[in-house]
């Protein structure tokens, strides 16, 4: 679930000293003492609407395993990456915590997570989207289990559409800026409201020119290639085009997308599933149906594609082995079958595993309609600094979108913070 990935160095790294990390936070003598394991995980879920059922689920499992207690602790995600580096760089580290996907080879990478190949984690690993499998992946090694997914998609008000006379979903850019001058013209609402200065968001631009920020196998940065300045230039577009909302580059601006959107301001947006609950409630959406889901459009090269985002559960390597194993064992419960299809009623999240997408999930319009879609979700690369990326394009993007940078100079300014994190690349 991505909302706003931090933009620490992580990757800059430490090298770690495991003697300094030996112990984790949840007390390694208490087996040597006869009591049961206590480990400590960190649910980095939204505190109001999702971590209760994480709480839930975790009640379950020491339920279940009389020889595990489990100390929960809900970190709001904006302050989970930083916190994570730092408990893990010295002492206090959780067994066990759920992890934004684009962290897990960077912390890999340093040395603080435990392989989970082989433990309580992956007995199911078959199970699982290969693609999920591969993004949780360093160095041939799994380090985390898959929890939760998700991907970008283009949402829209139906009854907007048909009023507008829009009777499918716009499968190109163009097609959509199309759209959107219909819905302004026939409805007086807005068509597309396109979320500004956000690296993240802009990614299905690059990837409808069949290109990526950079070429991870190769080792070259791509970011202001001519294929990536014409995926940004459509981007740039879809600000000022008839219908389109302009650029809102306030430290609100994403309420203000989704307020629109839920109220019927507007009738299109780019989100990802992690809304579709919130999405529920708004006044334009009382009946579920009204919410339709397709992929992305599609950029001149014909491609469409999103990130995949999502969660992974790993574990501290820095903890003793009785706490290692309890915790790979939790990490187990929570990506079970049975425990996602339970995440997935309650929170409206994609499983990560076609077995848990059961009659009663699918019943849930919203994971029907992204499950459709996730096809055309694209697996980030084997790159611990990846996830490093979004943060300096989404700011030159805010110049560009503003009239304050040129495209191509602001993707050139980008490729000089990428040589930063990426000294072996090639320009």
């Amino acid at each position: 679930m991505r909302r706003g990935i931090a933009a620490s160095a992580l990757v800059a790294a430490l090298a770690v000293t495991m003697a300094a990390c030996g112990s984790s936070g949840s007390g390694s003598d208490d087996k040597a003492a006869g009591g049961p394991v206590t480990i400590t995980y960190w649910d980095t879920s939204n505190a109001t609407n999702e971590a209760p059922n994480y709480e839930a689920l975790v009640k379950k499992f020491e339920a279940a395993n009389p020889n595990i207690k489990v100390k929960f602790e809900n970190v709001p995600f904006d302050q989970a990456q930083n916190k994570l580096q730092t408990a893990m760089g010295a002492t206090g580290a959780p067994d066990a915590f759920r992890a934004e996907v684009g962290w897990t080879s960077a912390f890999a990478k340093a040395g603080y997570l435990e392989p989970l190949d082989g433990t309580p984690a992956l007995t199911d690993k078959a199970a699982f989207q290969p693609s999920l499998i591969q993004q949780a992946t360093f160095e041939g090694k799994v380090y985390g289990a898959p929890l939760v997914t998700d991907t970008l998609g283009l949402l829209y008000n139906k009854e907007l559409f048909a009023k507008a006379g829009i009777t499918k979903a716009p499968a190109t850019w163009d097609e959509l800026k199309t759209a959107a001058a219909q819905v302004k013209e026939k409805t007086g609402a807005d068509g597309f409201f396109q979320r500004a200065g956000d690296g993240y968001y802009a990614m299905p631009y690059l990837y409808g020119e069949g290109t990526d920020t950079v070429d991870a196998k190769g080792k070259k940065i791509t970011v202001n290639s001519a294929e990536a300045v014409k995926g940004i230039e459509t981007y740039k577009s879809m600000f000022t085009a008839p219908g389109t909302v302009k650029a809102d580059v306030t430290t609100d601006s994403y309420a203000h997308m989704m307020d629109a959107f839920t109220s019927g301001k507007v009738a299109a947006i780019i989100q990802g599933p992690w809304e579709v609950t919130n999405i529920y409630k708004g006044s334009a959406f009382a009946d579920k149906k009204n919410l339709g889901i397709a992929a992305v459009p599609a950029g001149s090269a014909g491609k469409a594609g999103a990130p995949t985002g999502g969660h992974n559960v790993s574990v501290y390597a820095g903890a003793d082995k009785a706490h290692k194993d309890a915790a790979a064992k939790l990490a187990g419960f929570l990506t079970s079958a049975e425990s996602q299809a339970f995440l997935a009623q309650k929170n409206s999240t994609l499983p990560t595993r076609s077995d848990a997408f059961t009659p009663e999930v699918k019943a849930d319009p919203g994971i029907a309609g992204f499950q459709a879609i996730l096809t055309a979700a694209q697996p980030r690369p084997e790159l611990p600094e990846y996830s490093s990326l979004f943060a300096s394009l989404g700011t030159n993007l805010g110049k560009v979108v503003q009239g304050q940078s040129e495209t191509k100079a602001g993707l050139d300014a980008t490729v000089t913070d990428y040589a930063k994190l990426l000294p072996g690349f090639a320009k």
